[in-house]
């Protein structure tokens, strides 16, 4: 499996890939550069809409349209019009803390969770159809990548700088998490996992942050694949294509030195890996 640069997005945060199955699409954020970009692997079409808070993470709506948790709170968005509406912020008044990364489960609930820089005072949320807002796990340093089972009884979430993939019990019906546990445990050497997603046969791929590569775990945590990549900070990752056997890779150029761009000219731009495995089709948000 070797990743192809799709697209020389040159991000300085490239974040948050979404697929699009009736655009045939793939979306994805530039958080700092406060964009909002959209690829058609087909035509090779490629658009940037510019977006005035940092976009850290996005969902389809089932009444049309997108919501996004952003440095400030939830919105809605429009793309056709571009206009945000301000729905709420659970973290309203903390300082140097923003979303930054989550996914819709298969009863339409946005799962959604902050960061800050230092110390564990972050948290991940659950919205429901009706907007209302629950802190669901306390005490998370940089929440990152979520995805679930196919079977919907397993969920998976990142606490980036306890350097884990924590996995739950999963009540589909409720919406109600249990039985935390460490899924795959590592340690600051190994890299920083970051954005995850899970394909049809229940395996994890993870984007490790700062080691050159993506994961492909099995359902027991075991390493299946590691995918080298040709910039040392992948970020996230998403199924998309025809066929959703794509993979689709965002990547980061924050924090290179004039010497590392050098040395990894594609940092910050979107690749796809061609896989043997389907990937899901991401639910919509039901508010």
């Amino acid at each position: 499996m070797e990743p192809v640069n799709v697209y020389p997005s040159q991000n300085i945060i490239g974040e948050a890939p979404l697929w699009n199955v009736k655009e045939q699409a793939i979306y994805w954020v530039d958080i700092d550069g406060k964009k909002i970009q959209r690829f058609y692997p087909e035509t090779g079409k490629y658009e940037s809409f510019d977006v005035p808070v940092k976009v850290c993470l996005m969902a389809f709506r089932e009444k049309g349209g997108m919501i996004f948790g952003a440095e400030d709170g939830f919105y809605f968005w429009d793309p056709e019009t571009q206009k945000m509406d301000f729905i709420t912020h659970p973290e309203k008044g903390k300082k140097e803390a923003r979303f930054n990364d989550g996914k819709v489960d298969r009863k339409g609930r946005l799962w959604a969770g902050t960061m800050t820089f230092e110390g564990a005072t972050s948290a991940l949320y659950r919205m429901d159809a009706d907007l209302s807002v629950s802190k669901m796990v306390s005490e998370v340093t940089i929440a990152n990548g979520v995805g679930w089972s196919p079977d919907n009884s397993t969920m998976y979430f990142v606490d980036s700088i306890r350097y884990v993939i924590n996995a739950f019990d999963y009540d589909l019906a409720t919406g109600e998490i249990s039985n935390q546990r460490p899924f795959v445990q590592k340690d600051a050497e190994f890299g920083i996992p970051d954005g995850l997603t899970v394909d049809s046969e229940g395996y994890v791929w993870c984007a490790i942050y700062g080691s050159w590569k993506v994961m492909r775990y099995d359902p027991s945590g075991k390493v299946a694949a590691e995918i080298k990549m040709p910039v040392s900070k992948p970020s996230s990752c998403m199924f998309g294509g025809k066929d959703l056997n794509e993979l689709y890779v965002t990547s980061i150029s924050e924090g290179l030195s004039e010497e590392d761009k050098i040395k990894e000219p594609m940092a910050g731009d979107l690749f796809m890996i061609k896989t043997e495995v389907k990937g899901l089709p991401e639910p919509d948000f039901a508010g």
